[in-house]
């Protein structure tokens, strides 16, 4: 680096650097940051391994290496003492290398990549809420990650697993899982024969504004110019699917699940799936949601982790509160009916108005699961229902005008928090249990 004029002391400190630039070795100059650099982004390279001194960044605390060209989880990873995130999307990984979890690991991102077991090390990660799996060749899971009593989200779309471990959906913590493309979910019962789902021609569908984007795909408003049902709107929206892995699975599970959700008051209505896209490319048509309806909260940022984060500006009376737990657990109870697990039950994913009118949306994590395995069927039920009671934790803590404690909606919200994130998976309710006592509530 070229020298520096005696002023530039004064700028702060460098605690985040990004770089893509087609590199194909480590540069250098980031030790010139060595006491103060916290965020390394280096995804979008052409890298294949670290340097042997990257513990000599003493801040690191978030390390991203996706897209580049690893084969192997590097074990230097293991000497930076304050990592906590390390991401390495979409490389070409085949092995963890011994030593490469930092001990205080708390993130870690490996989807799309060619894995076929992990590390027994894997256990010692006490620390670690977040795993991210999708996209390898994953087939079972080491014994020792049962002691991964934190681990709060797990992502295992698109592996080749039959069955799970039956230590899995004993994780005291566990909230959030998604299973889609995986052997075990391959069957979708709701659409045997599909003779229910309307095949919408492309070429009666006019695409206006985009409205939104996420990782499966793009959204836009429409105009369904004909063959509408009489109990919908000429104005609809479209969602093309891009058709790449996400870290919640593949787009095609998605589709399968928006279709097989089936009709709810308080879940996103799908009109049908797009046929004859001259790309090819896969589609679904929705019913336009009420420009009234805003997102109840934002997706976990690097420092909440697995843990959503609320806008000043959203309130809720308790009644309302009530009105939209209630209207959540209600879908869930349809979605569990029909042996679906909806994987991402976040506020973030909830529409709402002030009311307390909610809509549950975005199926990306959900997956068919066997109904006729009833311990199957009930534990996956009460990991989902963890997620629920993380849910009211956050809207007493968050949204809801500030009532007293004594408030009876307030006090049963609380109670039914505690006993949704019981330990004991087995001692949590059901969502029926669940809806069945917010409606007397409401009432």
């Amino acid at each position: 680096m070229s020298e520096r004029d005696p002023a530039s002391s004064l700028a702060p400190p460098t605690t985040r650097i990004d770089l893509a630039a087609g590199l194909t070795e480590f540069p250098r100059e980031v030790f010139d940051h060595a006491d103060t650099l916290e965020v390394l982004n280096l995804t979008g390279n052409r890298l294949s391994s670290l340097p042997d001194d990257l513990g000599r960044l003493k801040k690191l605390r978030i390390l991203f290496c996706s897209n580049n060209q690893f084969t192997r989880l590097p074990a230097v990873l293991g000497t930076c003492p304050s990592l906590t995130m390390v991401g390495f999307r979409a490389n070409q990984i085949e092995e963890i290398e011994e030593g490469a979890l930092p001990q205080d690991l708390q993130w870690l991102i490996l989807t799309e990549n060619r894995l076929r077991e992990l590390p027994t090390a894997l256990g010692k990660c006490q620390r670690l809420q977040k795993l991210m799996l999708s996209g390898n060749a994953l087939a079972t899971l080491p014994a020792e990650m049962a002691n991964c009593e934190n681990l709060e989200l797990l992502r295992l779309a698109a592996n080749r697993f039959g069955a799970l471990p039956e230590w899995l959906l004993r994780l005291p913590r566990l909230a959030w899982l998604a299973l889609a493309g995986n052997p075990m979910t391959e069957a979708n019962p709701d659409l045997e024969g599909e003779g229910d789902i309307a095949t919408i021609p492309w070429s009666e569908l006019v695409l206006n504004q985009q409205l939104g984007e996420g990782a499966s795909g793009v959204i836009h408003r429409a105009e369904w110019q004909r063959g509408i049902p009489a109990d919908s709107d000429k104005e609809v929206a479209v969602k093309i699917f891009k058709g790449a892995m996400t870290s919640d699975g593949l787009p095609a599970s998605e589709m399968a699940a928006s279709l097989g959700v089936g009709e709810h008051p308080h879940l996103t209505r799908v009109l049908g799936r797009i046929g004859g896209h001259p790309d090819g490319a896969e589609g679904i048509v929705m019913r336009l949601i009420d420009p009234a309806y805003a997102n109840l909260a934002g997706p976990p940022s690097f420092e909440t982790c697995t843990r959503d984060v609320y806008s000043e500006g959203v309130r809720l009376s308790a009644e309302a509160a009530v009105h939209l737990v209630h209207g959540i657990a209600s879908a869930a109870v349809q979605l569990h009916e029909k042996g679906i697990l909806h994987g991402d039950l976040y506020a973030h994913n909830i529409l709402y108005k002030p009311d307390g009118g909610c809509l549950l949306s975005d199926f990306g994590a959900a997956a068919f699961y066997d109904r006729g395995n009833l311990t199957l069927a009930r534990d996956l039920e009460r990991v989902e229902v963890r997620a629920f009671g993380y849910l009211l934790e956050e809207l007493v803590e968050f949204v809801v005008e500030s009532a007293p404690q004594a408030d009876d909606g307030i006090a049963e919200l609380i109670r039914m928090r505690d006993v949704c994130c019981l330990p004991d998976v087995a001692a949590r309710p059901s969502f029926l249990e669940l809806k069945s006592r917010l409606s007397a509530l409401a009432n």
